[in-house]
Order: C-alpha cells, then structure tokens, then sequence
C-alpha cells in the first residue's frame, strides 16, 4: 500500500482481484477442493480498522479511491480508468470465496468509511496464501495498510494449515516495501509482473513471512508487552 511523505501509494502489487476463481488450477485435488471451500473469511477487529466482505454499499467508495492512476499503477489487476461497473463486478466477485480465497473491505471503525481494500489468496495447492492490498490516497501515511496487513496474517496463521505468506510490491514503492518489512516478511527477489493500468510489465520485489518467523514475532511481542497496571 502507498502511503507516508514520498507520496507513494499504500499498495502491494498484487492487489484484491476482480475475479479469485481462477488461482487454483483445475488439476487441483478434490481433497483441496473440500478443504478450501470450508475455510471462513471472518470479520477482523483492530485498534482502529473493522476489515469485513466487500458489500453493495462500497461500491460508490470503492469506485472513487481506485480511480486513481496512483493506485492503479501499483497493481497489477485493478484497470484505469476504474468506473462504477468495475467496482460492481469486484463486489460481486468477492463474494465467491471458493478455493479458501478471502476478500475484505479495509473500513475505519469509528465511522464505517471504507479506506481501502485487501485480500488472501490461495496459491501452493492451499500451502501457501498471497497478500494483496490497497488503501485509497485520501488516507496515506496513517498505518492503515501496516494494521490491515497484521490483521491479515495473525488471521492465516492462526485458522489455517500454511508454510507461509507471500507478498509482493512494485520497486517504485518504499511505503509498500515498509509495510511489508515492518510486517515481518523477507526480501526473496525481483522479477516481472504484468500491470493492467499500464498495459506493460513492471519490476517487482517479492517478499514472504514463514510460520516460524510469524511464530517468533508473536512470542517476542507477548514477552515485551508491558504489565497493565
């Protein structure tokens, strides 16, 4: 996600898709297939953030903040110019959490204001889960991606059976590549992905959290936290 005094976005280059369907191929067991469908996609709480299904109501919101070539660039899949059908379809889309795939609305909790958008996908024959997310420009440099990320992981490790989550953002974007960091995950690589809104390929840096250093980062917190008095 892009966000802080570079003006760079809060967005990870493998944004909320409009269509989750196709991530698994159709080789794929049935036995995953069973799995994955039981996964739930539970509401998450934090200090400042309710991250919930994308619904009707967020489609106006939703089309305003993605029509932004900001955000799009940093993406691969969200198109520009991004009107109000596209947001219709990515609702829609959402919805159809087969193959263990989760879509939430990024919304604050004071007021219900959608900020953004985030996702899990599945990848690795259900292993393994890819992080996307974006947050529209109007909140940047707030810590909103980096809670929402949190959130994210914390859920994954906790509910399901995976080796680790992978992540990855345009070189173009230090605030993504901070959220990412200051989330746990490692630097693996660069490589090439396609971008819609620019029609072209553009470089990316890929980033993954494991479950024993997820592990690790829970139990140091928990040792550091102060006694509440």
């Amino acid at each position: 996600m892009r966000q802080d005094l570079d003006r760079s976005s809060s967005v990870s280059a493998r944004a909320p898709r409009d269509n989750l369907s196709d991530c698994i191929s159709a080789s794929d067991t049935e036995s995953f297939e069973r799995t994955a469908s039981s996964y739930d996609c539970p509401v998450l709480l934090t200090e400042h953030l309710v991250l919930r299904a994308p619904h009707a109501e967020d489609i106006d919101a939703i089309a305003i903040l993605a029509d932004n070539p900001a955000i799009a660039t940093m993406v691969s899949r969200i198109p520009h110019p991004y009107n109000r059908a596209d947001a219709e379809t990515f609702v829609r889309a959402s919805a159809k959490r087969g193959n263990g795939n989760c879509v939430y609305a990024i919304t604050e909790s004071e007021t219900g204001r959608l900020l953004g958008c985030c996702s899990l996908e599945t990848v690795s024959e259900g292993k393994a889960l890819e992080l996307g997310y974006w947050v529209g420009e109007p909140f940047w440099g707030r810590g909103i991606a980096t809670q929402a990320v949190h959130a994210l992981v914390d859920m994954a490790f906790r509910t399901r059976d995976i080796e680790h989550i992978d992540a990855r953002c345009r070189v173009i974007n230090p605030a993504s590549r901070r959220v990412l960091q200051k989330s746990g995950f490692q630097f693996q690589g660069t490589g090439m992905i396609n971008v819609l809104a620019i029609n072209a390929s553009a470089a990316v840096e890929w980033f993954r959290l494991d479950r024993k250093t997820w592990v690790s980062l829970i139990s140091w917190s928990n040792e550091n936290r102060p006694d509440a008095r």
